[in-house]
């Protein structure tokens, strides 16, 4: 019953948009933090963007100024607005959902995939030059 289930992905040509959304319970949306995550070919997850509780957000330096988190409260739905991708955004992007603090008590931070709990099953975003 509680889950995320990401969607949006799909194929573009570099420097083209993509919005990802990821629905949640209320309960997971009443998380302490949420976050983006993506996953290539032969490389570990890493953290994308994150927004907690009170809105504030984090980037990876890979993303900054061109990907934005955001969220809709009245339809407990986190997104990830994503422009100007490159070849290198090409991964599987997963929704995930702090609900014990870990992001903030963690030396990890909002970007550690192992401060999170709750995860979707990923989107598939293919950017082509």
């Amino acid at each position: 019953q509680e889950q995320l289930v990401e969607s949006g992905g799909g194929s573009v040509q570099a420097g083209g948009s993509l919005r990802l959304s990821c629905p949640a319970s209320v309960y997971i949306y009443s998380s302490y933090s949420m976050g983006w995550f993506r996953q290539a070919p032969g490389k570990e997850r890493e953290g994308v963007a994150a927004i907690d509780s009170d809105g504030i957000t984090t980037y990876a330096d890979s993303v900054k100024g061109r990907f934005s988190i955001s969220t809709d409260s009245a339809k407990s739905t986190l997104y990830l607005q994503m422009n100007s991708l490159k070849p290198e955004d090409t991964a599987m992007y997963y929704c995930a959902a702090d609900t014990l603090g870990n992001t903030i008590t963690g030396r990890g931070g909002p970007l550690a995939r192992y401060e999170y709990n709750y995860w979707g099953q990923g989107t598939q975003v293919t950017v082509s030059s």
